[in-house]
Formats: C-alpha cells, sequence, structure tokens
C-alpha cells in the first residue's frame, strides 16, 4: 500500500457531486483503499471550460491504496460524467 493524494473536480450542480463522490467513494471502498482525509473545497471557477463547465467542485483525498489498482480506477473515472479532472499523485520518496 502507497500514500496517494487524489484531487477530483466534478460537475458543479450539487446532484452531479453527490453522484460522483459516492461513485468515488464506493471504488475506493471495493478495492480496499483506505481513506485517511477527505476535505470538501467547493466550488471554484475553472481556469478554462472543462466539458464545457466554467465552475467546478473540487474535493481532495489523503488515501493508501495498492499501486495496481490506480490503472482500473482512473478508466472507471474517465468514463464517469459527472467527473470533470482528476490526479493522482504518489507522495512517498
Amino acid at each position: 500500500m502507497r500514500n496517494y493524494e487524489f484531487t477530483v473536480i466534478f460537475n458543479a450542480n450539487e446532484e452531479n457531486t453527490t453522484a460522483g463522490l459516492e461513485y468515488v467513494t464506493s471504488t475506493f471502498a471495493t478495492a480496499g483503499v483506505e481513506i485517511t482525509k477527505q476535505e470538501d473545497m467547493g466550488v471554484k471557477y475553472l481556469a478554462y471550460d472543462i466539458k464545457k463547465q466554467e465552475k467546478g467542485h473540487y474535493v481532495y483525498f489523503e488515501l493508501k491504496a495498492d499501486p495496481s489498482n490506480i490503472l482500473e480506477f482512473e478508466r472507471g473515472f474517465l468514463l464517469n460524467a459527472n467527473i470533470l479532472k482528476y490526479l493522482f499523485v504518489n507522495t512517498e520518496k
């Protein structure tokens, strides 16, 4: 298990944000990921339009996950319409 930071930007619509957050947390739970911190950063204007959206709802996670699962998460997150962007960062040195 490695430490990761994960930031995700959801559609700013509250219903889409809730559905996207449920999808992300359930995906992590089924894979046995340990979420050590979750911070809702709120709705912010995007630097540029993403999927025709001007605003996005940011959520930040610190988690412990198996490196082999990260690629599977990325595939699923790309297909979810509620997720505008995401980024995994390995925090181990």
